[in-house]
């Protein structure tokens, strides 16, 4: 029957998950959401912390809110000199 969900196979014993995969708690949850917090608020995007930890744009983001980081609004910045705003 087409549209059933596929079971998800267990990884073979022995082996560990990839950190894309693996669940992250307690100590190592709160030092990775820390070094996350440090790297956005030097102006680092969610996208690039997602290619460089290899976990999903989702993950990242819903780390920063737990840890109560004010996001930056999208498109970066488009603040404009007083010159120009005075313009047009």
């Amino acid at each position: 029957m087409r549209g059933l969900l596929r079971q998800q196979r267990a990884p073979p014993s022995g082996t560990r998950p990839s950190s894309a995969t693996r669940r992250s708690a307690g100590d190592e949850r709160r030092a990775f959401g820390e070094d996350l917090v440090r790297r956005y608020t030097a102006d680092e995007y969610i996208r690039a912390l997602a290619a460089a930890t290899g976990r999903s744009y989702g993950f990242i983001h819903q780390m920063l809110v737990e840890a109560g980081v004010q996001l930056r609004r999208r498109g970066g910045s488009r603040r404009r000199n007083a010159a120009q705003s005075s313009e047009g």
